[in-house]
């Protein structure tokens, strides 16, 4: 972990699950964090969120100077990014919300701390619209669920973002132990979401269709092409599918069943019997168990799974500075 790169201060705003997430992985990589959430509730919440994930986040590795008490919330916007060295704001998913937000804190914080903003969909030129002081440097940096583990980030420039900036928003990102991937050009919902997306949209139409049910789907998943997808992705298992001839072999070979119509990528209706139809097939799935319990029991996978992969990326290969 660079020591001229990781942010020492960061500040948080926003501390649902995702604003949590960032808070223990921010705590777990040496920093100090201050936390802003106009809920009462919120400093107790998050402090007994730490407490669960740390216990994982101690399995995997963390900073010399990693200290779960570098929390502190404060009263206000202005009192939370002062000193910041990057600010990532984690409100709501709605436009105007975030343009509220977004526009005090580009008023507050200095021009030159990145604000990274944990949307799933939206652009951040249209976030940078409310920012008029310092635009470029409001960025999408999204996440994924449970933050403090995954550690794929999202960053995405808008029209007014310099290449400079997106740099150092990259470095300091890494420098929290997160794998940055920096979107070519913006676009709603960015890259990962919009593959989950289509995957969501067909796994609805095939419980809706009583082709299988929630459970069944998610075998397919869990006990097929997920256990590829974690180490290769979509195009290198598909590279390897093709044999000696690789991907161009198989494009050649199955590129014709494209035109088949296999998937329907436009989602179902949501009717009432589909909506009792998915949510009764999770409970089924969870068996009784709550949240909290299987939250445990995936941070436990995770934390396992990724001890394994570490040793299986790229620069365990020697192939420094690839994805």
């Amino acid at each position: 972990m660079s020591e001229s790169t990781l942010p020492r201060r960061v500040a948080v705003i926003g501390t649902g699950v995702i604003g949590n997430g960032w808070i223990a992985r921010a705590l777990a990589a040496g920093c100090h964090v201050t936390a802003f959430d106009p809920d009462p509730a919120a400093p107790a919440r998050t402090r007994a969120f730490v407490a669960r994930a740390w216990p994982s986040l101690e399995r995997l590795g963390l900073a010399e100077d990693a200290d779960a008490s570098a929390l502190t919330f404060a009263e206000t916007l202005s009192a939370a990014v002062e000193g910041a060295e990057l600010i990532q704001e984690n409100v709501p998913e709605r436009l105007a919300l975030k343009h509220d937000v977004l526009s005090q804190l580009d008023a507050l914080a200095d021009v030159d701390v990145v604000i990274g903003s944990s949307t799933s969909g939206i652009k951040p030129s249209d976030l940078q619209s409310a920012c008029p002081r310092a635009p470029g440097r409001v960025i999408v940096a999204h996440p994924f669920n449970p933050v403090y583990l995954l550690p794929l980030v999202e960053l995405v420039g808008g029209e007014q973002t310099g290449q400079a900036t997106l740099e150092r928003a990259q470095a300091q990102y890494a420098a929290l132990g997160m794998r940055p991937l920096v979107v070519r050009r913006e676009i709603e919902g960015h890259v990962a979401d919009r593959l989950m997306e289509a995957l969501w949209r067909e796994a609805l139409h095939l419980v809706n269709d009583g082709v299988a049910t929630t459970e069944e789907i998610d075998a397919a998943v869990v006990y097929g092409c997920g256990l590829r997808w974690s180490l290769m992705g979509t195009f290198l298992t598909f590279h390897l599918a093709g044999g000696e001839g690789g991907m161009r072999h198989m494009l050649h070979q199955f590129g014709p069943a494209l035109k088949l119509p296999w998937t329907k990528l436009e989602a179902p209706e949501l009717t009432e019997t589909l909506i009792d139809r998915v949510a009764d097939g999770c409970e089924h799935q969870a068996a009784g168990r709550s949240v909290a319990e299987l939250e445990t029991r995936r941070d436990a996978f995770l934390t396992e799974l990724l001890e394994l992969t570490q040793k299986y990326w790229p620069e365990a290969e020697g192939l420094k500075g690839r994805i």
